[in-house]
């Protein structure tokens, strides 16, 4: 279970921002980066929860679930071609569904704590953490209000395309100089997540690697405020009707 996070309020939270760090990461290590996201946005709850395991490379670090359980050599980085590559992220299904067990009662907990609904949920993440917000997002009960992916993939695809659950709107943001998830999974996580009806928004960052990035961050927010905006319109112009 998730027993560690990091909590920013601003204000009474009418929204609910969960980020997932990355593998070999924690929350305390990305924590200083997100402040930007409870600074910009009125009226949020953000959430870094710690993954619940010790990272199989560095047990200092945290880990959502176990890459080498699927790719033992790490022969990933080095695969000849993109369908190669891609599918080595295909093989993830059960680190992923592992994942999900117990971040899906975390997001539940979170929200009934604040009295919001699925809607008003964004689930972010940034490589692994991306990797396993996009599986969670898909097999959620209902639709959250937006998925935002930080230098991520669609892992576990073929299971996601026959039993996704949910279609939220979606960000993907990647950049150019990633080395070390390729820059080409964001068009591929695009097109899978299109097939499955989302609306999908991506944005290449020049010269950016593996990273999360200040701009990244700024484009998250713009999204959220965004969807936010129009949700606010949609309900006025509900109750006039």
């Amino acid at each position: 279970m998730i027993r560690e996070e990091i909590v920013h309020i601003n204000g009474v939270p009418k929204k609910l921002i969960v980020f997932l760090h990355g593998y070999l990461d924690s929350s305390d290590a990305i924590d200083q980066k997100l402040r930007m996201l409870s600074d910009s946005l009125p009226s949020v709850a953000v959430h870094i929860p710690q993954a619940p395991f010790a990272c199989e490379v560095e047990p200092h670090m945290r880990q959502w679930y176990s890459m080498y359980r699927f790719d033992p050599g790490y022969e990933r980085k080095n695969a000849p071609s993109m369908k190669e590559f891609i599918s080595y992220y295909n093989r993830m299904t059960l680190g992923l569904e592992e994942a999900y067990g117990y971040l899906q009662p975390y997001l539940e907990q979170t929200l009934s704590e604040y009295g919001l609904e699925y809607k008003d949920l964004f689930l972010c993440g940034f490589s692994q953490g991306a990797m396993t917000a996009i599986y969670t997002a898909l097999m959620c009960p209902e639709e959250i209000g937006g998925l935002i992916s930080f230098s991520g993939i669609m892992a576990g695809h073929e299971h996601l395309l026959k039993h996704a659950r949910s279609h939220p709107r979606t960000m993907l943001l990647h950049g150019t100089k990633d080395t070390c998830l390729r820059p080409q999974s964001m068009e591929f996580t695009a097109k899978q997540l299109e097939k499955l009806g989302c609306q999908v928004e991506c944005k290449k960052l020049a010269g950016i690697g593996h990273a999360v990035s200040t701009e990244a961050i700024e484009s998250a927010i713009d999204f959220i405020k965004k969807i936010i905006k129009e949700d606010d319109k949609s309900e006025k112009l509900q109750k006039i009707g």
